[in-house]
C-alpha cells in the first residue's frame, strides 16, 4: 500500500474538517443589532493612584448629541474625529485598497454602513469628560502640510466641573500611529485623582473579503510581557468568560483581524487595569484604564497613550512589544517568520511578489531534494514492482494473512520500504505548511499583481485558471505514481485532484501558485527518478 498516498488523504480530509467547523462556526446566526445613537458605555468608575488601579461603581452619562465632524488628513490617514465625545468615528487607510474594489482605499474604523468600528477615550473622575462629552476645536479642518511632519487637533471639553480638560490628537508623516493626550487643570479646592480610559468599540462582522474557508482571526487581542498574546473570541467576551491579566504594569489591548490591527499603546511600566465588554446587540469594547497621579489645586497633569491603527507587520515590534504577533503564523512560526524575510529579500531583489513565491519554492525544493529524491525512489520502486503486487493479490485473494506475509517477503527480496515515501514527506510538511501560513497572513501580498490576469496574490484567481492547472498537475503526478492495489484507494486518488481543485478556488492566488509551483517541481523530480528506476529494471530483466 502506498502510505503516502494514504497519508495524503488523511491530510485532505482533516483539511475539509477543520474548514466545515470554520465554516458553521462563522455563519452561525448573529445576534440581533440594536444600535441607538451611543449604544456605549464609558468603563466602570475608578479610584486612581500611581500604584493601584482599583475598580468601583459605573459611571452614569447621558447620551451624547449629535456633534460636528472634525476631518484630518494625512500623507496615510484620513480621520474624521465627533466633537460629541471627541472620539474617533472614521478612519480610511489611504495606501491601501478595499478587497473588492481596488480605487477605493480601505475604511477600517466607521459608526455608519454596515460595521461599526470606533476608537474612544476619557476620563473617569467627578464632573470630567467621559467619551461622551461635548469638546470643541479651532478648526473643523486639518492637514498636514508640505514640510511638516506632525499635525495636532486641540480639543477643548465643554461643561466640565472643577478641571479644564483638553483633548489633543498628534498625527505624523508616514505613520500609522496617533498619539492621544489628556491635559487636566484643577481648577477646584481639593486635589483630584482621575483615570483615564482608552477603548476600542467593534462589532463582530467579519471584514469585508474573509473567506470561511481559508479561516483567519477576527476578535480582541491583549499583550503583557508574561502572557504574551492573549486572543479574544467575541463569544468569550458575550459570555463573560474572559480571563485578562492582573495588574500588569506593561502591556497593550487591541482588536485584530485579517491583515490590520488597531491596539492601544500604554507607554512605561505604570499599572494599568484591562477590560472587555459586551454592549448593545452585537458590539463588543476592549479597553485600558490607566491611573493619573494625584493633582493638586491649580496643578496640571498630562497623560498620553499612542493608537496604532494600521496593517499588521512583523515590523510592529519596534512600535510596541509584542504588536508584530498580530502577524499570526500560530504554531509554525519558527517555520514561517526566517521564510517570509526570504521571500521578502527576493522580492525587494525582483520587484514582484509572485516571481518571490516561485523563486522560494524553488529554493526550498532544492534544500529537501535529497529528502524528496528519497521518497519518490521509494514510490518508483512499488510502481515497478506493482505488477507483481497484483499477481500475489489474485493468488492469495481474501487470504489476508498469506497475501501480507507474500508483501513482506517481496518487499524484503526488492530491497523496498514501504514507509520510505512516507517520512521524507513529514519532515518536509511544517515547512510546507509555514510557507503557506507567511503567504496567507502578509499584508504585503494584499493586491500585490503576479502577471496576467493575476492582479492580487491574496484574492482567489477571478477565472480559476490556477486552481485548474494545479488540479491537471496533481493528475499527471497521479500517474507517475504506483497504482493502489485497494480499488477503494484507487477510486479515492482518482478524486483527490479535482477534489483539491474545487478548495482551491477559494485559496488565495499566492497559496495556489505556490502549491502549482511545488507540484511542477515535483512532477519533474518524479519522473526522472522514474526513468532511471524503469531503466534499470529492464537491465535486470535483460540479464
Amino acid at each position: 500500500m502506498d502510505m503516502r498516498r494514504l497519508f495524503l488523504f488523511l491530510i485532505f480530509s482533516f483539511s475539509l474538517v477543520v474548514l466545515w467547523g470554520e465554516w458553521t462556526r462563522q455563519n452561525q446566526p448573529a445576534t440581533p443589532v440594536v444600535i441607538s445613537k451611543d449604544p456605549t458605555a464609558p468603563p466602570v468608575a475608578t479610584v486612581a493612584t500611581p500604584k493601584a488601579v482599583v475598580s468601583t461603581a459605573p459611571v452614569e452619562v447621558p447620551q451624547a448629541p449629535t456633534g460636528k465632524t472634525i476631518s484630518v488628513t494625512t500623507d496615510t490617514l484620513k480621520v474624521e474625529i465627533n466633537s460629541a465625545g471627541g472620539n474617533i468615528e472614521l478612519l480610511d487607510l489611504l495606501k491601501h485598497r478595499t478587497a473588492n474594489d481596488q480605487t477605493k482605499s480601505i475604511v477600517l474604523m466607521q459608526r455608519q454602513g454596515d460595521q461599526t468600528y470606533l476608537a474612544q477615550s476619557g476620563l473617569l473622575g467627578k464632573g470630567l469628560p467621559t467619551h461622551n462629552a461635548e469638546y470643541q476645536s479651532d478648526a473643523s479642518e486639518y492637514t498636514l502640510a508640505e514640510g511638516r511632519d506632525v499635525v495636532e487637533v486641540k480639543l477643548t471639553a465643554l461643561n466640565t466641573e472643577g478641571a479644564r480638560v483638553t483633548k489633543t490628537y498628534t498625527f505624523h508623516r508616514a505613520s500609522y500611529l496617533i498619539d492621544v493626550a489628556y491635559e487636566i487643570e484643577n481648577k477646584s479646592a481639593g486635589a483630584i485623582a482621575p483615570s483615564a480610559y482608552f477603548q476600542l468599540v467593534r462589532d463582530s462582522t467579519l471584514p469585508e473579503g474573509a473567506s470561511a474557508f481559508v479561516p483567519t482571526y477576527t476578535g480582541a487581542a491583549v499583550y503583557t510581557d508574561l502572557e504574551k498574546l492573549l486572543k479574544i473570541e467575541f463569544s468569550e467576551i458575550e459570555k463573560n468568560k474572559v480571563t485578562l491579566p492582573k495588574e500588569p504594569d506593561n502591556g497593550w489591548i487591541g482588536m485584530v483581524q485579517h491583515y490590520f490591527v488597531s491596539a492601544w499603546l500604554p507607554q512605561g511600566k505604570t499599572v494599568r487595569e484591562f477590560y472587555t465588554k459586551h454592549l448593545d446587540g452585537n458590539l463588543f469594547s476592549v479597553g485600558v484604564i490607566l491611573p493619573i497621579a494625584s493633582i493638586e489645586p491649580n496643578q496640571t497633569a498630562r497623560i498620553s497613550t499612542p493608537l496604532y491603527v494600521g496593517p499588521a507587520v512583523s515590523q510592529l515590534d519596534d512600535v510596541a512589544p509584542g504588536l508584530g504577533l498580530t502577524v499570526d503564523y500560530g504554531i509554525f512560526t519558527v517555520f514561517a517568520a526566517p521564510l517570509f524575510w526570504l521571500m521578502s529579500f527576493l522580492n525587494d531583489w525582483v520587484g514582484n511578489w509572485g516571481v518571490a513565491i516561485v523563486l522560494l519554492t524553488v529554493l526550498i525544493k532544492l534544500a529537501f531534494f535529497p529528502l524528496s529524491a528519497a521518497s519518490y525512489r521509494s514510490m518508483a520502486k512499488m510502481r515497478v514492482v506493482a505488477p507483481k503486487l497484483e499477481l500475489i493479490k489474485k493468488q492469495y485473494g481474501d487470504d489476508r494473512e498469506r497475501l501480507n506475509k507474500a508483501m513482506m517477503d517481496l518487499y524484503k527480496t526488492e530491497k523496498i520500504n514501504p514507509l520510505g515515501g512516507c517520512l521524507p514527506v513529514l519532515i518536509q510538511i511544517p515547512v510546507f505548511i509555514g510557507l503557506y501560513w507567511a503567504i496567507l497572513e502578509s499584508v504585503e501580498l494584499r493586491h500585490a499583481p503576479f502577471f496576467g490576469w493575476i492582479t492580487d496574490l491574496s484574492a482567489t484567481d477571478p477565472y480559476y485558471i490556477l486552481p485548474l492547472i494545479m488540479g491537471a498537475s496533481m493528475i499527471i503526478q497521479s500517474k507517475l505514481n504506483p497504482v493502489p492495489t485497494d480499488p477503494i484507494q484507487a477510486k479515492v486518488m482518482q478524486i483527490m485532484p479535482i477534489a483539491f481543485s474545487v478548495v482551491f478556488f477559494f485559496f488565495p492566488a499566492g497559496l495556489v501558485l505556490y502549491s502549482l509551483v511545488n507540484n511542477i517541481l515535483s512532477i519533474g523530480q518524479q519522473w526522472y527518478i522514474n526513468r532511471d528506476a524503469d531503466t534499470a529494471q529492464k537491465g535486470v530483466t535483460k540479464a
